[in-house]
């Protein structure tokens, strides 16, 4: 996948910020040196890699793919999660709901929020069936949300509860 400059990168985060955020799920960050390959990397270049429930990025590394990938750990389940290794697998009802949760946890770090996580969720090339993030979000995604207030990683007014599935 090639880089869009215009997307905002980890750089521009407090690092205690990040930090605090997958520690809440009791996920731990690890800061990659830029020029060195991030481990765990699906798609490789900047993109945020994932083992087991280490997350691992550089500061070149997008913020919507940093909480793209926490949020597939998040979501999967316990046995997926004990041996994952770069490729979360799962189905399109669990994608959608990575989706919805890395909007709604946008919304905790104060230099990125929920506005521009939609944003360059579309400049990055995410696609959606009503052709942007922001309209899946607000009228197409009811199914995500119900998907993530099942499996109690969501209130029933969109809060999240800083826990991973069972």
């Amino acid at each position: 996948m090639a880089l869009e400059s215009s997307v905002l990168l980890v750089e521009a985060l407090s690092r205690t910020g990040l930090h605090a955020l997958l520690a809440a799920y009791g996920l731990k960050l690890e800061w990659i040196e830029l020029g060195q390959e991030i481990p765990g990397s699906y798609w490789g270049e900047a993109e945020a890699g994932m083992i087991g429930q280490t997350l691992y990025v550089r500061s070149d590394t997008p913020i919507h793919s940093a909480l793209h990938e926490a949020c597939h750990v998040i979501c999967m389940d316990d046995a997926r999660r004990s041996v994952l290794h770069t490729d979360a697998g799962g189905d399109y009802a669990e994608e959608d709901a990575v989706c919805y949760l890395q909007i709604i946890l946008a919304d905790q770090l104060p230099e990125f929020g929920r506005k521009r996580a939609l944003i360059d969720m579309d400049r990055w090339g995410y696609t959606f069936r009503l052709g942007s993030a922001k309209r899946w979000f607000e009228e197409d995604a009811e199914d995500a949300r119900q998907w993530l207030i099942q499996h109690s990683l969501l209130t029933e007014t969109n809060q999240p509860i800083y826990r991973l599935r069972a």
